[in-house]
C-alpha cells in the first residue's frame, strides 16, 4: 500500500512515534509534523487521500493504510499515538480502536461517529475494513447549507437527529481505545459540533469506567492553532468559526496535555 508521505525525524528523539492526519483538505500537515518533531517526537504525517495510488476523495478509504504506516513507525520508535483533525480525527479513533499498540490518541474537532462521504452521486463510508464500508451516518441532503461560504454544523446535528438507528451502529468504539485520549474542541466550531460530539465520547467512555481529558473554548472554531506552529491557510471554502486569538488559546490549553500525553521536551 502507498504511503505518501516521508517521516519527519528529530534531532533528540524520546521514542515516540506519531501518525499525522489532517482532515477534508487532504494535505499533509508539515507544520505540526515539525513542531512535534522539535520536540522529540518521530513524524509520520500522511496523506491518506488526493494522491497516487490513494482514493481521490475522503471516501471509501482503507484502514489498512493507517495500520500500515503505524507498522513502520514501529521498527523505529517504542510507542505509538495517533492525531487527527476532523475528518483525520475520525481516522484517528477508529485506528486506536483497533490497534493495541497505540498509548496515546488526540482528536481536534473531533466526532462521535462515522460519517459518509460521496463518491460521484453515491454516498458511502469513509472508511472500509477489509474491504467492506465501515457503518456510517448518512447526510441529510435537505439540510445542506446554502448560504455561501457555507456552515455545516447544522447539516451533521440535522443528521444525527434524523438517523437514530444509523447512530447506533456507526459510533465509534471509543471504549476500545488504550492509554490516554484527549479531545480537543472550540465552541463556535461551524464546520460541526465538536464539542457535543466530544461530549458524546467522554460519556460512552465514562460508562465504561474510562477516563478522557476534553479540552475546549467557548469562542474557538474548528482549526486549533498550537504555540509554534503556522496557522493553517486554505482547504475547502467553508466557515470554520473561531478567532485567531481562541483558537491560539485552545492550542496553548491543549499542548500542555499533549505534550504529557506523548512524553515530548
Amino acid at each position: 500500500m502507498i504511503l505518501p508521505a516521508e517521516v519527519v525525524h528529530p534531532d533528540d528523539p524520546v521514542g515516540i512515534g506519531v501518525l499525522l492526519l489532517a482532515g477534508s483538505s487532504g494535505r499533509i500537515d508539515h507544520g505540526r509534523a515539525e513542531l512535534l518533531a522539535r520536540h522529540g517526537a518521530t513524524v509520520r504525517p500522511l496523506r491518506w487521500f488526493g494522491g497516487p495510488g490513494l482514493q481521490p476523495g475522503p471516501y471509501e478509504v482503507p484502514l489498512e493504510l493507517f495500520a500500515d504506516a503505524l507498522d513502520l513507525l514501529a521498527l523505529e520508535c517504542d510507542r505509538l499515538a495517533v492525531i487527527g483533525t476532523s475528518f483525520g480525527a475520525e481516522a484517528a479513533l477508529l485506528i486506536a480502536a483497533d490497534d493495541v499498540r497505540i498509548t496515546a490518541t488526540v482528536a481536534f474537532a473531533p466526532t462521535s461517529v462515522v460519517w459518509g462521504g460521496w463518491d460521484g452521486d453515491r454516498e458511502t463510508s469513509h472508511w472500509t475494513r477489509a474491504g467492506h464500508p465501515v457503518p456510517y451516518v448518512p447526510l441529510v441532503r435537505d439540510a445542506w447549507p446554502t448560504e455561501q461560504p457555507p456552515a455545516f454544523r447544522d447539516l451533521y446535528a440535522a443528521s444525527l437527529a434524523a438517523h437514530p438507528a444509523e447512530v447506533d451502529e456507526a459510533s465509534l468504539p471509543v471504549e476500545k481505545i488504550r492509554g490516554e485520549l484527549i479531545l480537543v474542541a472550540g465552541g463556535d466550531d461551524q464546520v460541526w459540533p465538536s464539542v457535543d460530539f466530544a461530549g458524546r465520547i467522554a460519556r460512552r467512555r465514562h460508562d465504561h469506567d474510562l477516563e478522557t481529558t476534553v479540552i475546549s473554548h467557548p469562542t474557538a472554531g474548528h482549526r486549533t492553532v498550537l504555540p509554534g506552529e503556522p496557522i493553517v491557510r486554505g482547504g475547502q471554502t467553508m466557515l470554520r468559526g473561531g478567532t485567531p486569538g481562541a483558537d491560539a488559546e485552545l492550542g496553548r490549553r491543549a499542548w500542555q496535555h499533549l505534550t504529557a500525553a506523548l512524553n515530548l521536551r
